[in-house]
């Protein structure tokens, strides 16, 4: 009785799966797709910076002379770097700082694909010259005086990257790393 138990489940199993393969002769899967192998979910594929979110663009600061704001602890430390935590942005330089400022700005032209639906991997870096690409050619320049904040970031270990429009300094954008949750500014130099 066993044996024939197993026979009709051994039967039932062949002519459902030559069902499947009749209707998709290549392989199982319509039209000709071939499934990919699954991947196994890289430890990049989530934010490990502001509590696991990438962050909304930031908000446009009134005061033109103001101070960068500092994040305070309840346990009294104090981070005064540039970074976001629960989405606002701590360290941000006053609007009216003479280093932004641009005789031409955007002058290689206007980067379209910022904000937080856009993450990106850098496909090269010129640590020499503080430059990276994006796929497309598209590549930026980081702020002298920013480069010290990401010299040490890992450049090259996935869609880490996220670029916004400095809402404070016409001509620049502003880099975010995901994982670090720290931005340094940045100017698009174009394709």
């Amino acid at each position: 009785m066993r044996g024939q138990s197993l026979l009709l489940l051994g039967a039932g199993i062949w002519f459902g799966t030559a069902g499947v393969y009749a209707q998709h002769p290549e392989g199982g899967h319509p039209e000709g797709q071939h499934a990919e192998a699954p991947r196994a979910q890289s430890r990049n594929d989530v934010p490990r910076a502001n509590q696991g979110r990438i962050p909304p663009a930031p908000a446009h600061r009134e005061a033109p002379q103001g101070r960068p704001e500092v994040e305070r602890h309840p346990s009294g430390k104090v981070n005064e770097t540039q970074h976001v935590s629960n989405d606002h942005w701590y360290g941000h330089d006053s609007p009216d700082d003479k280093r932004f400022h641009v005789d031409h700005p955007f002058e290689h032209g206007h980067f379209e694909h910022f904000g937080a639906s856009y993450r990106y991997h850098v496909e090269r870096i010129d640590r020499d010259h503080h430059r990276f690409w994006f796929p497309g050619g598209f590549y930026f320049q980081v702020a002298d005086w920013d480069w010290a904040t990401c010299a040490d970031w890992c450049w090259d270990c996935g869609d880490d990257f996220v670029v916004y429009e400095d809402p404070d300094h016409i001509g620049w954008y502003m880099l975010y790393n995901v994982h670090t949750g720290a931005y340094v500014h940045v100017s698009y130099l174009g394709t």
